[in-house]
């Protein structure tokens, strides 16, 4: 009897979770209200409390989920690059895999909210430095050790690759059909060839 309340549990937080993926998307972080997200899990909105403690808790949880399935995913799809043109390559497949599963809105709106809530803020900037240290491993294990690498610092460019994913989410309200963002990254497939000469590695290193 005792394992099935468990699994009852475990099922209620998945339903949760999966509502507040959801809610999220659809309807903002204005909109993620307790009461919405049991709704959509058909749940008991106190059941919300009772297993994350409140809906930022519970809207954390669902971004940890969703982490761990971009990391796994994003793992695999830059490891295949061996070139600058190839990582500029993986970075778009990564922003329009987020993008359309929902990935970008999620984490855009938690973004959003962390501006007028410091507690928030918080979690959220912890949160994003795995992804901060993911695109520089991939930077410096693709550039490492040429003049590009030296002249462009991995943290450095891996700073400017955050920057740029959480801009782009706002940029796409006025850019609906993504005509632009495209162009950003068809200009930097067109300068990415411009770098060979740059990433010769240096005497000493392999």
């Amino acid at each position: 009897m005792a394992q099935t309340g468990r699994r009852t549990a475990e099922e209620t937080r998945k339903r949760l979770l999966d509502a507040a993926d959801q809610v999220l998307r659809e309807q903002g972080y204005a909109g993620a209200t307790a009461r919405s997200i049991a709704t959509a899990a058909e749940a008991n909105s106190a059941l919300v409390f009772y297993h994350f403690g409140g809906v930022d808790q519970l809207l954390l949880a669902a971004l940890d989920r969703a982490t761990e399935e971009r990391m796994t995913l994003h793992r695999a799809t830059a490891a295949k690059a061996r070139t600058v043109e190839e990582l500029v390559e993986a970075a778009t497949t990564i922003y329009r895999t987020d993008l359309e599963r929902g990935y970008l809105a999620q984490f855009g709106e938690l973004v959003a909210a962390a501006v007028t809530k410091p507690a928030l803020r918080a979690e959220i900037s912890v949160r994003a430095e795995p992804w901060v240290g993911f695109v520089a491993e991939q930077w410096e294990r693709v550039v490492g050790g040429s003049p590009l690498g030296k002249l462009l610092p991995a943290r450095d460019v891996a700073d400017a690759a955050i920057t740029f994913y959480l801009g782009v989410n706002l940029f796409s309200v006025i850019d609906p059909d993504r005509q632009r963002t495209d162009g950003v990254f068809a200009l930097a497939a067109r300068l990415a060839p411009q770098a060979k000469l740059l990433t010769m590695r240096l005497p000493g290193r392999r």
